[in-house]
């Protein structure tokens, strides 16, 4: 019987600097995804009913206002949103290209899983969380595997 707390034997360390670069990108995935989120959230809702208020962001992602209220200084200071008094959060031209580019990147991951056989409701839900961890090239791939499916 194998000790599983071991590595198998014929699977090699990989190189320290594919390690590296590696957990650099899933760092950098995982700080993008709360910015994607959040301006697409936010397109999302003016696209629903003409503007974005801050306690319609928290309610939508079950977080405290004041979580949200960081989060928009946060996106107003890299240039993605604007805050106006009493009219709520507008997306900047910058904001809604990346909102746009995420939607786009979620519709590509939904339609691969679905296409794998994935329920729709499933899909979708994945979707939300792989759509930011996928590089360009494998994203192509879904693409490409999507089309030929038909």
């Amino acid at each position: 019987m194998q000790d599983s707390s071991r590595s198998a034997p014929d699977v090699p360390l990989v190189d320290p600097d594919v390690h590296v670069e590696s957990f650099r990108q899933a760092r950098e995935a995982r700080r993008l995804e709360l910015v994607e989120d959040y301006v697409e959230l936010i397109a999302d809702l003016i696209g629903d009913g003409g503007e974005a208020r801050q306690v319609d962001i928290a309610a939508r992602l079950g977080v405290a206002q004041p979580t949200v209220a960081k989060m928009l200084k946060r996106l107003a200071e890299d240039g993605l949103v604007q805050q106006r008094p009493y009219r709520g959060v507008f997306l900047t031209e910058s904001g809604r290209m990346l909102a746009v580019q995420s939607r786009e990147r979620h519709r590509i991951v939904e339609h691969f899983l679905c296409a794998l056989g994935v329920s729709a409701e499933t899909a979708r839900r994945d979707a939300e969380g792989i759509e930011h961890h996928v590089s360009a090239e494998t994203l192509e791939a879904f693409r490409a595997f999507t089309e030929r499916q038909g």
